[in-house]
């Protein structure tokens, strides 16, 4: 069964072997991305804090994904970010993604949220295409410091 639900603990050593493999197959690289962030290893912890939350998806006991949301890094205001949502790709193209990233979005709204930016790369086009079709709109250049200097892709979307 599909499931989508927030990180546990028992998750963390899965979880990064899994989003560092879809990364790798997406042609991500490793430097000034979401690969090398110390937080893939401690999903759990990194999420741990107050209008944060990760959630996993799982299929019979087997993680094959995720998607996040916390406070945009270094920047101040009501504005969050969609982090590390990567889905393996025997699940793409099923409507999990748009169903994870609404997952996301209604925590980010029920957390006081009026913001939600993400970064991403030029040659995810099906990723783009779902952000848009949610109400993200691109925007000129980054928020925040997020520490992925290689993602040029820049979108917003407006939560009230």
């Amino acid at each position: 069964m599909l499931q989508i639900r927030p990180v546990e603990h028992a998750d963390n050593v899965n979880l990064a072997t899994v989003l560092r493999a879809i990364l790798i197959e997406m042609g991500v690289p490793k430097v000034g991305t979401a690969y090398e962030d110390k937080a893939l290893d401690c999903m759990y912890e990194t999420y741990a804090e107050a209008n944060a939350q990760y959630f996993v998806v799982e299929q019979d006991g087997v993680i094959l994904g995720g998607a996040g949301i916390a406070a945009l890094a270094n920047y101040d205001g009501p504005v969050c970010e969609l982090q590390k949502m990567y889905v393996s790709s025997e699940l793409r193209g099923r409507g999990l993604g748009k169903q994870l990233m609404n997952t996301c979005l209604e925590f980010a709204s029920k957390s006081g949220f009026e913001q939600v930016y993400i970064e991403t790369m030029p040659y995810m086009e099906a990723a783009q295409k779902l952000y848009k079709k949610t109400g993200f709109y691109y925007i000129d250049g980054p928020m925040g410091c997020t520490g992925h200097n290689a993602c040029p892709v820049h979108m917003l979307k407006d939560l009230k």
